[in-house]
């Protein structure tokens, strides 16, 4: 049978990404998206998976972005349930917070496309399954998940601009998160976040050079990104499957 995953999209141009919608048609995924910026989410409890994507919000800052208190409430019951969750970017932030994980500036802003490495822990860790170091890895982040994690977290990737690239939960290999936007590595994704980020990408050391730099890298990163990403969800999907049975 089909699994579903609920998909959270915090902006309109940050969407789930080609090269996810490649993968999830592969493998006859369904994905429901919710606009949770501008829509209530369905009930939760129909759905195998639970995915959140990244956008412009901090994790904190409920005031200016009043629907991240419900995304927050949907999040800590959907895991208080046991469930798979895959967050990406501010998803990932947004799953760490919700673990008990401190979110904060990053020790500089990262965007772009950096090598990171896996840590003993993610080696083994079936979501890297079949996934070598280095890794290809696409930024976009001004945030961070701060260490010392709680006990129960641990860190499967790092790199030089920023420690936890990738966290796991002790014991339950379906709840992770990615710091990396590899799901929207794809060239036309990345042209339309230059776009409709500029002013953020403007207001970072340079800036403009930035924004040339990542549009013509991203033809040579594309291809390998796009097959770690895809052999990666692939492992998700299997491990949302196991949890199933």
């Amino acid at each position: 049978m089909p699994l579903k995953f609920l998909v959270l999209q915090h902006v309109d141009w940050e969407t789930p990404g080609k090269i996810l919608f490649d993968a999830a048609q592969e493998t006859d995924l369904g994905l429901e998206i919710t606009k949770i910026d501008q829509q209530a989410a369905p009930d939760p409890t129909g759905f195998d998976a639970l995915l959140l994507l990244g956008g412009p919000p901090n994790v904190h800052e409920e005031k200016r972005y009043p629907f991240l208190q419900e995304e927050k409430r949907l999040l800590r019951a959907w895991l208080a349930m046991d469930r798979p969750c895959l967050g990406f970017c501010l998803g990932h932030q947004l799953l760490a917070d919700a673990l008990g994980a401190d979110v904060s500036p990053n020790i500089t802003p990262s965007v772009g496309f950096i090598q990171g490495r896996l840590t003993p822990a993610g080696k083994e860790h079936p979501i890297f399954e079949g996934i070598k170091s280095p890794l290809s890895l696409f930024k976009w982040h001004g945030q961070s998940v701060q260490t010392p994690l709680p006990r129960d977290l641990e860190i499967l990737a790092t790199s030089s601009e920023c420690v936890v690239e990738a966290f796991g939960v002790v014991d339950r290999p379906h709840i992770v998160g990615l710091q990396s936007d590899n799901h929207a590595a794809h060239p036309d994704d990345v042209r339309s976040w230059v776009q409709h980020d500029a002013d953020w990408i403007a207001s970072l050391p340079e800036g403009d050079r930035l924004s040339r730099d990542l549009l013509q890298k991203t033809e040579g990163q594309f291809q390998k990104i796009k097959t770690e990403f895809t052999l990666l969800f692939k492992n998700f999907i299997a491990i949302v499957r196991e949890q199933k049975t």
